[in-house]
């Protein structure tokens, strides 16, 4: 108890990922070796405002969640979400798409594109308070807290999938590592690319603005189309990634 987030009234209890759940995928395996379990961050799925919206969001097959990543250290390592891929939208050969919205603290995004074997590319982004972060197709991702402030943050996806772990459990964890020193890569993937930083910005055609509530698109739902039918929204998506 003690960790119920009040959303529009409605008094909601997380799902809570431990240490332990992580295992395989933290860097430093010497100091997990000898650490207790431990609760890290607390997942609220399926949020909404009242009842109307939320037969709104299941017509749409979308989902609104939060989750909040209080700081901690995992040895040498900061704190983050175990990380996963999306399945293919059925019918095509593109994954689902994203979208997160930092709601308190800082979150660092780490993004990667596999194509067979080989990740080509690395992208990370440092968002602050109000910032969106659109996940593209065909990119894993994880979220890390590298503050010493709570990370609670919310995310639009489509709901009738479930996101796909192996991969990057399989390979220890993402392409790269952060600890306290910076970025190192992860040695268990064969070559990895550099790291590309970039820089948040506005989707004004997907309604996203910095600062903006991305919760109010409840209202103008159509906008959110992009997580869904991502195959319509190539040009958004290379713009995310150019």
């Amino acid at each position: 108890m003690g960790n119920e987030l009040d959303f529009y009234g409605y008094i909601r209890t997380p799902d809570i990922r431990m240490l332990y759940d992580m295992k395989e995928v933290l860097y430093d395996k010497e100091w997990l070796s000898q650490a207790g379990n431990m609760e890290l961050y607390y997942m609220y799925r399926d949020l909404y405002r009242n009842k109307s919206d939320l037969e709104k969001i299941k017509e749409h097959n979308l989902r609104y969640d939060i989750t909040i990543i209080p700081p901690k250290m995992l040895g040498r390592e900061y704190v983050k979400t175990a990380g996963h891929y999306h399945p293919f939208v059925p019918g095509t050969t593109l994954s689902y798409a994203e979208v997160y919205q930092v709601l308190e603290g800082t979150a660092t995004y780490l993004l990667q594109k596999q194509e067979g074997d080989m990740i080509t590319d690395v992208m990370v982004y440092v968002a602050e308070k109000g910032d969106c972060v659109v996940i593209p197709p065909d990119y894993g991702h994880i979220t890390i807290n590298a503050t010493g402030e709570t990370l609670k943050m919310a995310n639009w996806v489509a709901r009738d999938f479930s996101s796909v772990y192996e991969p990057i459990k399989e390979l220890s964890g993402a392409a790269y590592y952060l600890l306290v020193d910076g970025f190192i890569t992860n040695p268990d993937y064969a070559e990895v690319p550099p790291i590309r930083t970039r820089e948040t910005t506005d989707y004004p055609e997907l309604g996203l603005s910095a600062g903006k509530d991305m919760y109010d698109l409840v209202d103008d739902i159509g906008k959110l189309e992009f997580l869904t039918r991502p195959g319509e929204y190539m040009p958004v998506f290379e713009k995310v990634t150019a």
